[in-house]
Protein backbone atom coordinates (compact mmCIF):
# COMPACT_ATOMS: atom_id res chain seq x y z
CA UNK A 1 0.00 0.00 0.00
CA UNK A 2 3.05 2.22 0.21
CA UNK A 3 3.37 4.59 -2.72
CA UNK A 4 6.25 6.84 -3.64
CA UNK A 5 5.46 8.95 -6.68
CA UNK A 6 8.17 10.98 -8.37
CA UNK A 7 7.70 13.97 -10.62
CA UNK A 8 9.79 16.69 -12.21
CA UNK A 9 11.93 14.71 -14.62
CA UNK A 10 12.45 15.69 -18.20
CA UNK A 11 14.94 16.98 -20.72
CA UNK A 12 17.45 19.56 -19.52
CA UNK A 13 20.43 21.19 -21.17
CA UNK A 14 23.86 20.73 -19.66
CA UNK A 15 24.41 23.38 -17.03
CA UNK A 16 20.71 23.66 -16.37
CA UNK A 17 18.61 22.73 -13.37
CA UNK A 18 15.74 20.46 -12.43
CA UNK A 19 13.73 19.88 -9.30
CA UNK A 20 12.41 16.43 -8.52
CA UNK A 21 9.57 15.84 -6.09
CA UNK A 22 8.43 12.68 -4.35
CA UNK A 23 5.04 12.33 -2.73
CA UNK A 24 4.79 9.54 -0.16
CA UNK A 25 1.69 7.78 1.10
CA UNK A 26 1.04 4.68 3.17
CA UNK A 27 3.91 5.32 5.57
CA UNK A 28 4.43 7.32 8.71
CA UNK A 29 6.52 9.78 6.80
CA UNK A 30 8.11 11.57 9.73
CA UNK A 31 9.85 8.43 11.03
CA UNK A 32 11.21 7.30 7.66
CA UNK A 33 14.46 8.26 6.08
CA UNK A 34 14.00 9.29 2.46
CA UNK A 35 16.27 9.56 -0.50
CA UNK A 36 17.06 9.44 -4.17
CA UNK A 37 18.84 6.78 -6.16
CA UNK A 38 19.46 6.71 -9.86
CA UNK A 39 20.22 4.18 -12.54
CA UNK A 40 21.67 5.02 -15.91
CA UNK A 41 21.19 2.69 -18.85
CA UNK A 42 23.67 -0.17 -18.63
CA UNK A 43 24.95 0.86 -15.22
CA UNK A 44 24.37 -0.11 -11.62
CA UNK A 45 22.01 1.87 -9.48
CA UNK A 46 23.69 4.31 -7.15
CA UNK A 47 22.92 6.52 -4.23
CA UNK A 48 22.42 10.19 -5.04
CA UNK A 49 21.24 11.71 -1.78
CA UNK A 50 19.52 10.56 1.39
CA UNK A 51 18.06 12.43 4.35
CA UNK A 52 17.14 11.24 7.82
CA UNK A 53 13.63 11.38 9.20
CA UNK A 54 14.19 14.67 10.97
CA UNK A 55 16.42 16.13 8.27
CA UNK A 56 19.54 16.45 10.41
CA UNK A 57 21.60 13.74 8.70
CA UNK A 58 22.23 14.03 4.97
CA UNK A 59 24.47 12.04 2.68
CA UNK A 60 25.38 12.88 -0.91
CA UNK A 61 27.34 11.02 -3.50
CA UNK A 62 30.60 12.67 -4.51
CA UNK A 63 29.04 13.56 -7.84
CA UNK A 64 26.00 15.20 -6.25
CA UNK A 65 27.88 17.09 -3.57
CA UNK A 66 27.91 20.81 -4.25
CA UNK A 67 25.39 20.55 -7.09
CA UNK A 68 22.34 18.77 -5.65
CA UNK A 69 20.30 19.50 -2.55
CA UNK A 70 17.90 17.12 -0.85
CA UNK A 71 15.17 18.42 1.42
CA UNK A 72 11.90 17.25 2.93
CA UNK A 73 8.64 18.65 4.17
CA UNK A 74 7.26 16.39 6.86
CA UNK A 75 3.97 18.26 7.03
CA UNK A 76 3.24 17.46 3.39
CA UNK A 77 4.95 14.05 3.04
CA UNK A 78 7.25 15.40 0.36
CA UNK A 79 10.92 15.01 -0.42
CA UNK A 80 12.75 17.05 -3.05
CA UNK A 81 15.94 16.91 -5.02
CA UNK A 82 17.14 20.20 -6.43
CA UNK A 83 19.69 19.53 -9.15
CA UNK A 84 21.86 22.34 -10.48
CA UNK A 85 24.67 22.46 -13.01
CA UNK A 86 23.49 19.25 -14.60
CA UNK A 87 25.85 17.17 -16.70
CA UNK A 88 25.17 14.58 -19.39
CA UNK A 89 26.42 11.88 -17.03
CA UNK A 90 23.52 12.75 -14.70
CA UNK A 91 21.18 11.21 -17.26
CA UNK A 92 19.35 8.39 -15.50
CA UNK A 93 16.10 7.22 -14.04
CA UNK A 94 15.80 8.76 -10.61
CA UNK A 95 14.02 6.79 -7.90
CA UNK A 96 12.54 8.00 -4.66
CA UNK A 97 13.20 5.62 -1.77
CA UNK A 98 12.04 5.22 1.81
CA UNK A 99 13.27 3.16 4.72
CA UNK A 100 12.86 3.04 8.47
CA UNK A 101 16.59 2.51 9.04
CA UNK A 102 19.45 4.80 8.14
CA UNK A 103 21.85 1.90 7.66
CA UNK A 104 19.70 0.47 4.88
CA UNK A 105 18.96 3.64 3.00
CA UNK A 106 22.53 4.92 3.11
CA UNK A 107 24.02 1.88 1.37
CA UNK A 108 25.61 2.85 -1.93
CA UNK A 109 23.85 0.14 -3.92
CA UNK A 110 20.42 0.52 -2.36
CA UNK A 111 20.25 -3.08 -1.24
CA UNK A 112 17.67 -3.70 1.44
CA UNK A 113 15.67 -0.51 1.01
CA UNK A 114 12.06 -1.06 1.94
CA UNK A 115 10.27 1.07 -0.63
CA UNK A 116 10.98 2.31 -4.13
CA UNK A 117 9.09 4.65 -6.38
CA UNK A 118 8.50 4.00 -10.06
CA UNK A 119 11.19 6.42 -11.17
CA UNK A 120 11.33 9.54 -13.28
CA UNK A 121 13.61 9.99 -16.27
CA UNK A 122 16.10 12.86 -16.29
CA UNK A 123 17.93 13.42 -19.55
CA UNK A 124 20.71 15.98 -19.80
CA UNK A 125 21.76 16.99 -23.29
CA UNK A 126 25.22 18.26 -24.10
Amino acid sequence: QVQLVESGGGLVQAGGSARLSCSASGIEFSIHAMGWFRQATGKQRELVAVISNGGRAIKYSDSAKGRFTISRDNRKNLVFLQMNNLRPEDTAVYYCVSDRTWDAISREDGGGIDHWGQGTQVTVSA
